[in-house]
């Protein structure tokens, strides 16, 4: 696909996720009057993955409520969703990209929203049939047609993915056996006295904690049988959910001038240091004004950053100074969270932890 032989300006977007799905529907109704290409390796149109841990993932929900637009809206606004194309090198000399197929796509304007992989567990069994990680539509239904009812489900991992598994997984009526590095989940964002909250919310609802403790292999035959933890524990399982966070997804990248660092960095406009490159989404390490360099991993993020991002292919020099938020569902609970501390000196409270009704 030859962009230089239409004449007219092409930005092409990586990624068929929130922030990229957004990054084009701005593009287009903010002005942008060339061609937009979207490029995703998944088959599905852009959406939030929230439910995947939460509603969709118990049947509550489909996804039509979380698609950033209905399909018909990309050809009808001369968007080119391209589903299924998985890029695998940037040339930013010739502002050309290599498909997975050989094929090469020309770009005058490039948007990075190329999000995350799971980070994988790199220990003994662990290719073994029955070991689940959650990010994509397809891992998703992988695990509901095996959460049945009385099945026994190993969650490692309880921060954020892994907590609302373990909550929808125990109201799917399955035993859920979480394993986690530290004495509660979420310790590390919430802090030690919101993250007790939680932990006593799970076992509450029936799951057992494996606290200060890791996983060190699985057992099985065709399938996993067992997880051995570090602490000695040998803990029966049908099915294990690995939610041990994402490394972003940059390889395609590789050998390219585009600056990375825990992602790929930008600046407060979601510039990279390569004129007519930018990133969103969880892939971008942003200069916040406010919180500094850093790399957010939220819906809220994303849906807003990539706004933003096609704001700055469409010319603003507006920072992006979304003070960032997020929530969790969990059970009937619901998290709320503003801000950005990576550490703090003490708590305030107004509410009661036993209320389970706080602000902190």
């Amino acid at each position: 696909m030859n962009a230089k032989a239409t004449g007219e300006q092409v930005v092409v977007i990586v990624g068929a996720g929130l922030a990229s799905g957004n990054a084009a529907v701005t593009l287009r109704e903010e002005g942008w009057r060339g061609r937009i290409v979207l490029l995703g390796a998944e088959p599905s149109i852009p959406f939030g993955r929230p439910p995947l841990s939460k509603t969709y993932l118990r049947g509550e929900e489909d996804l039509t409520a979380w698609y950033v637009k209905p399909a018909d809206w990309y050809g009808e606004h001369d968007v080119e969703l391209r589903t299924g194309s998985t890029v695998r090198q940037v040339d930013t000399a010739l502002k050309q990209l290599r498909l997975a197929s050989g094929e090469t796509v020309d770009y005058d304007k490039l948007v990075l929203c190329t999000g995350g992989r799971n980070r994988n567990l790199a220990v003994p069994g662990a290719s073994l049939p029955g070991i689940y990680q959650l990010r994509t539509l397809a891992q998703c239904d992988a695990i509901r047609q095996v959460a049945r009812p009385s099945a026994r489900a190993v969650v490692v991992g309880m921060s954020f993915i892994g907590s609302e598994v373990a909550a929808s997984l125990r109201q799917m009526g399955l035993e859920v056996t979480a394993v986690l590095p530290g004495a509660a989940p979420l310790a590390t964002v919430l802090g030690n006295e919101v993250a007790a909250v939680l932990a006593a919310i799970h076992r509450e609802h029936g799951v057992h904690l494996v606290t200060n403790d890791q996983v060190i292999g699985f057992e099985g035959g065709t399938r996993v049988e067992r997880v051995l933890t570090a602490k000695g524990a040998r803990l029966a399982c049908d099915l294990v959910v690995a939610g041990i966070g994402i490394v972003p997804a940059t390889d395609m990248l590789a050998g390219s001038a585009i600056a990375l660092d825990n992602g790929i960095l930008v600046n407060e406009r979601c510039q990279t240091n390569v004129p007519d490159v930018f990133a969103a989404g969880d892939v971008a390490n942003l200069l916040h004004p406010v919180f500094g360099r850093v790399r957010v991993e939220h819906f809220n993020n994303a849906e807003k950053q990539g706004r933003a991002v096609a704001r700055a292919v469409l010319g603003t020099l507006q920072a992006y100074e979304y003070i960032y938020s997020f929530w969790s569902d969990q059970y009937e609970h619901k998290l709320e969270y503003v801000g950005f501390a990576r550490s703090w000196e003490r708590i305030v409270l107004r509410g009661s932890y036993d209320s389970r009704k706080f602000l902190a």
